[in-house]
């Protein structure tokens, strides 16, 4: 299954998902699925992901630096919305943006289904 067919298929199947990307630490998506655009566009959603990679990239050195092991997964909740980070390989990570009213225990379930076949695409 290749990436927009993965992405879109935790868009689709996730009550309240926005948009799902592939993304590399240099804040650069691979492969990018939106499910509600004019709610992402209001939500100046493509900055607000470069951002939380920032984020992620730091809790992932802070983690190495205190030797509590590898970062497997993150999340932002705010106001209007919830973000998820799951790494997928060590340069790579898949982030699902959220609505706060949607099905957040099977977000998380989903990304960690879908995270070994985005990094088999890798």
């Amino acid at each position: 299954m290749a990436f927009a067919q993965t992405l879109e298929k935790i868009v689709t199947t996730v009550d309240g998902a926005i948009a799902c990307s592939v993304m590399g630490f240099d804040g650069i998506a691979v492969d990018t699925h939106q499910g509600k655009p004019q709610v992402a566009d209001e939500l100046d959603l493509q900055a607000a992901l470069v951002e939380f990679s920032n984020v992620l990239s730091q809790l992932k050195s802070t983690a190495e630096t205190l030797k509590t092991g590898k970062v497997a997964e993150l999340s932002v909740n705010t106001e209007k919305l919830i973000t998820l980070m799951r790494m997928v390989t060590p340069e790579y990570f898949v982030v699902l943006a959220l609505l706060p009213t949607g099905n957040y225990g099977k977000a998380r379930y989903s990304l960690r289904i879908h995270a070994p076949l985005l990094a088999a695409d890798l």
